[in-house]
């Protein structure tokens, strides 16, 4: 398969024939796009939000643990 051939194949499987017709979608683009936006940053804050809490909390008993470390030891058995 030559190229031409292979890029005339291409154009006839392409169901819009320009950016703008993608983009437009018929009137629906806005819907569409503002759609797969939102489904996105879900997608992310799902994935990094977590990420986050956990680094936060390894932060803060690294924190607690060397505070812990540092302090004088009382009679009663500490805590």
């Amino acid at each position: 398969m030559s190229v031409a051939q292979w890029v005339a194949q291409l154009d006839q499987n392409l169901y819009f024939r320009s950016v703008d017709a993608l983009l437009d979608m018929e009137g629906h683009g806005a819907f569409v796009w503002s759609a797969y936006l939102i489904t996105t940053l879900v997608v992310l804050a799902m994935l990094l939000l977590p990420l986050r809490r956990k680094r936060r909390f390894l932060r803060q008993l690294a924190g607690e643990l060397k505070r812990r470390e540092g302090s004088p030891r009382t009679k009663g058995g500490g805590d």
